[in-house]
């Protein structure tokens, strides 16, 4: 396992993963960043920079050329080894798994050698400092990289992930993750589990928009990103990826909720 010792992190820390190759998202979270005053060795990703959409490279160099810093999520891994598939953890046969026959074959079609070589670099996991807390931060689990842990998940579930990481790097007083698409916090056993969301795809709420994370001296703080997807959009469409995510970006809502735990499913929450 790669990890990557940050040291002590100064001011406003943004935690984000899951551009998913939305350029679009990608672009305003940097806005976002600027504006806000964000030094760029603050700027933390948790993996999965190419994915569902068309502009994988395109996030991949913004990213490297920008001096961001962060992890290997499945997807970076899979592209970096020459995997057949994403390796994001679905069903075979599900209907994820089949979309993403498409825009893995598309991502992998499209990156670049250099991109690729980045992310054979890019650690499996960073831990910093932060306001007198340690963080670590990984992609979706340290015993298994495409693990989905959800805001449902039962305790045991990220205790066991937490004792891993604390096996390799130490004790921690957070974590921080990605992988799931959904932006939550859950206490566990003193320690706080901070899921950053994706800024490339919705939270299958309805609302376009992506997640991310800030973090201050008083704690994480779980932030809407706000964007215009028709350049992403009209991307995948030139692509050829009209599966249903190029939707997604318009309509907030996932082509399919096969992957979800039954209690986060719309016909369950509805009742």
């Amino acid at each position: 396992m790669k990890i990557t010792d940050l040291g002590r992190l100064e001011g406003p820390v943004v935690l984000w993963g899951g551009a998913l190759g939305n350029l679009s998202a990608l672009l305003a979270l940097r806005d976002v960043t600027r504006d806000e005053g964000i030094a760029g060795g603050n700027i933390l990703f948790t993996g999965d920079l190419a994915g569902y959409c068309a502009e994988g490279e395109a996030c991949a160099d913004m990213v490297r050329r920008r001096g961001w810093r962060g992890i290997a999520g499945n997807i970076e891994k899979q592209l970096a080894d020459g995997g057949a598939d994403c390796g994001c953890g679905f069903a075979a046969g599900s209907i994820c798994d089949t979309l993403s026959v498409k825009w893995w074959a598309h991502t992998n079609a499209t990156l670049s050698t250099a991109s690729r070589y980045w992310f054979a670099g890019l650690p499996d996991l960073v831990v910093f400092e932060h306001a007198d807390r340690r963080y670590a931060v990984i992609h979706g689990g340290v015993t298994d990289v495409s693990r989905f842990l959800w805001p449902v998940s039962r305790q045991p579930e990220f205790a066991e992930e937490i004792g891993a990481i604390e096996a390799e790097v130490g004790p921690v007083d957070g974590v921080v993750a990605g992988h799931c698409g959904f932006g939550f916090q859950r206490v566990v056993a003193g320690r706080r589990w901070i899921n950053a969301g994706v800024i490339g795809m919705p939270p299958n709420n309805g609302v376009p928009g992506g997640q991310y994370v800030r973090l201050d001296q008083k704690g994480a703080h779980i932030r809407r990103l706000s964007y215009d997807p028709a350049p992403s959009v009209a991307a995948m469409r030139r692509a050829g990826l009209t599966q249903g995510y190029n939707d997604a970006l318009t309509t907030g809502r996932w082509p399919s909720e096969e992957i979800l735990p039954d209690e986060m499913r719309r016909k369950v929450m509805a009742r």
